[in-house]
């Protein structure tokens, strides 16, 4: 089979290309998730776990990530396939999946943001008297349908002008966008009567709490769930960066940029919920159920700016630059996941143009589901945000097939790096990773057969059951494992040209 020739793009500085990977990292789950978590755990106590796992299951990723698709210039299926052997391919076209099929419902949550965003900027969202009302009746209805559509439109042009002109140029102004914005509503948050006590709640850690298994375990859901490390959309962008890039120093800015956003997400809601609903607006943090209940920023936020002081046009002011905000930080994220599914497809030989309209269009089509239940939406979200876990495993696995001191010696400790990374990486990435996937989704399905549904548990068609994942992950695993070495052929024949 001739080889065929791939055009290749790089970022066109390390600002622009961490900008870019920030983007992949900062999404909705740092500004509400993280707040709802934090409460959940104990507030300040949370947060020393939470540093801990940064650093051992984030940070350990993340470089992973950057050195396979610097080391490699493939997408997760050509990147493993390279890294643990042809065989083991598969498994990258997994960790692809489990991020595409996350970015199906992701451009729903994407467009309910920009929906309440044109709410807020016409005044509707503040002048209802019922904000649960109209959630139920937003998401009831057909509207979010084209909400979703709009997002997956603005991904895929984004995705259309290129690595330089569309990822890097969108995630440059976005992005400092986004810090801009949550500075000003930190301000204004830290300024109102009450709000230090949120402070105090948010950084006082409680040394019983911090002896409760659980915290850890949410730590580390956290870490998992917000980073990005372990999507293989890390992977997909630095396929894209420049040989002289330093891996260690760009993960270490990645995973601690991301975090700082979280934090500064925080001392926001925090000192609003403190301010504005003290008592009642704490309950209301910890009351989540499910994976996500991603509704409650949608409901308990819009009740707190109708109470912000100043009078209607300042609590419109301060709405729309949250939902602006908040649009933002799920648009950056949406980009890179449209990305990994479109490189995945060029690395088999495809155009970007065709590959986006291919991805473009099953995005839509199947997040439609997602768009029109949010039973459907809890369901896949419990099914692939688990499924992260297993990606992060996969990562692993193929580190320690090519050998993880090789593979720091030569694919980490690479050209361009000033900061070179020790012997611990081996045992991080080749012991504790793996420990961590293990306890994690143990954890998750301790709790579908003892708290979520224990009745059920088994059964594939029940929304947080063991069995809704296995089923779900197996039939993927299955289809990749028989189309194994057509994909590998494909997308090794595909030479890069540098």
């Amino acid at each position: 089979m001739a080889e065929q020739t791939e055009k290749k793009e790089f970022f066109t500085s390390r600002w622009g290309m961490i900008l870019a990977v920030i983007g992949i990292a900062v999404g909705t789950g740092n500004i509400w998730r993280f707040s709802r978590i934090v409460a959940q755990n104990g507030g300040g106590s949370f947060l020393i776990p939470w540093v801990i796992f940064l650093l051992v299951w984030s940070v350990p990723l993340i470089i992973a990530e950057f050195a396979i698709g610097k080391y490699t210039r493939k997408g997760t299926i050509g990147g493993i396939a390279k890294l643990a052997g042809e065989r083991f391919g598969w498994m990258g076209a997994f960790i692809g999946f489990v991020a595409t099929a996350i970015m199906f419902y992701y451009s729903v949550v994407a467009g309910w943001c920009i929906k309440y965003l044109t709410s807020s900027l016409s005044g509707a969202l503040l002048s209802t008297s019922d904000h649960v009302a109209l959630w139920d009746s937003f998401t009831g209805s057909y509207e979010p349908i084209f909400f979703h559509l709009v997002a997956m439109l603005i991904g895929a042009f984004v995705i259309y002008k290129g690595v330089v002109a569309g990822i890097e140029r969108t995630n440059r102004i976005l992005i400092p966008s986004l810090l801009v914005i949550l500075l000003t509503l930190a301000i204004r948050a830290v300024t109102l009567d009450g709000a230090w006590e949120g402070i105090s709640y948010f950084f006082t850690p409680s040394w019983d709490t911090l002896l409760d298994y659980k915290v850890w375990l949410a730590a580390l859901t956290q870490n998992a769930w917000d980073t990005g490390a372990g999507w293989g959309l890390i992977l997909t962008y630095a396929c894209y960066v420049r040989q002289k890039e330093d891996i260690a120093l760009n993960a270490a800015l990645t995973a601690f940029g991301n975090n700082s956003v979280s934090l500064l997400a925080g001392i926001t809601i925090f000192s609003t919920v403190f301010a504005l609903a003290p008592g009642d607006g704490v309950k209301e943090l910890i009351s989540g159920q499910g994976s996500t209940n991603t509704g409650l920023a949608f409901i308990f936020l819009p009740q707190l700016f109708e109470k912000m002081p100043g009078g209607p046009a300042i609590q419109t002011f301060f709405s729309t630059i949250f939902f602006l905000g908040l649009s933002f930080a799920a648009l950056t994220s949406l980009i890179s996941m449209i990305e990994l599914a479109v490189k995945a497809f060029i690395d088999m030989g495809m155009t970007r143009n065709r590959a986006i309209s291919i991805v473009a269009t099953l995005g839509f089509l199947f997040g439609v589901p997602s768009a029109l239940s949010l039973d459907v939406f809890e369901n896949q979200d419990f099914v692939w945000g688990i499924g992260l876990m297993v990606s992060g495993g996969f990562i692993s696995f193929a580190v320690i097939k090519f050998g993880a001191d090789k593979f720091r010696r030569e694919a980490v400790n690479s050209e361009g790096n000033d900061v070179h990374i020790g012997t611990w990486y081996n045992i991080i990435i080749s012991w504790l990773v793996p420990i961590q996937v293990v306890v994690l989704i143990a954890w998750w399905f301790y709790l579908s057969i003892f708290s979520y549904d224990p009745d059920g548990w088994w059964n594939p068609f029940h929304l947080y059951s063991v069995g809704t994942c296995l089923v779900q992950w197996g039939v993927m695993m299955i289809l990749f494992i028989i189309f194994n070495k057509w994909m590998v052929k494909k997308t090794l024949s595909v030479r890069a040209e540098v």
